[in-house]
């Protein structure tokens, strides 16, 4: 006899579109708790928000999990670059790639990171002796979108940046966006061409995922996958950490006593922040954690059952849609004292290791774990390991409260700020 198939609880009413979907789903975790089945769509999917349900489908019963839906949208602007592909394929295009990711190869970056810090500390600190308004949304999104050209295109940086500015000026992620969006692959294929004519070697990404090959056929990763995977890089390490800066200094700026407290630890101890975790400063870590726990920048992940499963106690058929949310996890009364609060030394009183190891995945967990998370980390280490013991923000404008819940979690309008100078402008060159 077969047993009895438990559908998990969840709200009679369907998602309506003209509603915001975050704040939907948040709405009946309240009521129904971390786990429950809606209609969202027109489809029945189930919402997770308990991490041992989000640690089922993410890492031990991963293999059962391809993502959703929603990724769709991704690949039609990305094509099939790791964010995208699937299976062995993806398997195959991982261990190609990760080495361009381990500590060593970001070690190499932290000079260029801290010099392009130097020189956006120096453009804000004139505008702080002027008194003019620094836009953070886009001052830090051209920052991170120059780190991760330089990162990826080395010497090639002054070719390309232009093409790619797209990315800070234009907020919507639409088709029109997609359209204007596509022929920069035609950029990154002109460069990837030159350096194959000329045998061309530079100490970038690029060098290292074009001499890359198959651990099995030993073969190089075809020029129209290199493509793909090249954009995939800029857009997901460009928009998810320049969406965490501009959240970290908004709420900086509301908690005084966290920005002097980070300041006095930076100016006291005076580290070089280096592609070393151990090495970043404990308190600033602490922030950078809270900042994605309260704002993840990927709030929402989805995927979809290959086979039929269970969720504790919950029947999940094949082809079932499961949403992740950090955002909600993060958000989890039952997981963090006061969840909506900022406060860092929540990070300081209990790490990680203390905690239930999914309770914070800002960078999402398991085989598909975001790539390029430690060089994230060290870019935002840098930036408010070079700016705040020299300088502080005033916000002055911009609706932090009107989210808007793309594939990342951005604010609606951009953030602005006032600059207020701790030192003499000659701490800036």
């Amino acid at each position: 006899m077969m047993a009895e198939q438990i559908i998990a609880p969840g709200p009679a009413e369907k998602y309506d579109p003209r509603n915001n979907l975050l704040d939907w789903l948040m709405k009946n975790l309240r009521e129904y708790g971390g786990i429950y089945r809606a209609c969202v769509y027109g489809a029945y999917v189930y919402v997770v928000s308990d991490p041992q349900y989000a640690d089922h489908v993410l890492r031990s019963n991963w293999q059962n999990y391809r993502k959703g839906q929603a990724i769709k949208r991704v690949g039609f602007l990305l094509g099939n670059g790791l964010m995208v592909s699937e299976g062995e394929f993806w398997k195959t295009q991982r261990r190609m790639i990760q080495p361009a990711f381990h500590g060593e190869e970001v070690e190499k970056l932290v000079a260029m990171i801290q010099e392009t810090s130097n020189q956006l500390l120096s453009r804000w600190t004139v505008l702080a002796q002027e008194s003019t308004d620094i836009n953070i949304t886009r001052e830090v999104s051209l920052w991170v979108l120059e780190v991760v050209l330089r990162a990826l295109f080395g010497r090639d940086f002054e070719a390309v940046a232009p093409a790619f500015s797209i990315l800070s000026s234009e907020s919507a992620r639409n088709l029109h966006f997609a359209h204007v969006f596509r022929p920069l692959r035609e950029i990154v294929h002109h460069v990837i061409a030159e350096r194959r004519q000329k045998s061309d070697v530079r100490a970038d990404i690029l060098d290292m995922l074009m001499n890359a090959r198959d651990r099995a056929t030993g073969e190089l990763m075809p020029d129209g996958q290199l493509v793909s995977e090249v954009v995939t890089l800029i857009v997901a390490g460009h928009e998810t950490t320049a969406s965490t800066l501009s959240w970290a200094w908004y709420l900086l700026s509301q908690h005084p006593h966290v920005e002097s407290t980070l300041s006095k630890a930076l100016a006291t101890t005076g580290e070089q922040i280096s592609g070393s975790p151990a090495a970043s400063q404990q308190y600033l870590g602490a922030v950078i954690d809270e900042t994605m726990r309260l704002y993840p920048p990927g709030w929402l992940m989805t995927r979809r059952a290959l086979a039929d499963d269970h969720l504790g106690p919950y029947f999940v058929a094949a082809g079932s849609e499961i949403y992740i949310s950090p955002y909600l996890i993060q958000r989890n009364p039952a997981l963090w004292d006061n969840p909506d609060q900022f406060d860092p030394d929540r990070f300081v009183r209990h790490p990680h290791a203390e905690r239930y190891p999914l309770a914070h995945i800002p960078f999402s967990a398991g085989p598909r774990k975001c790539i390029g998370d430690s060089l994230a980390r060290v870019e935002m280490q840098i930036h408010l390991a070079t700016v705040i013991p020299r300088m502080a923000l005033q916000w002055t404008s911009g609706n932090p409260d009107e989210l808007e819940t793309g594939v990342n979690l951005r604010c609606r309008n951009d953030l602005h700020f006032v600059g207020r100078l701790k030192t003499p402008a000659t701490f800036a060159n």
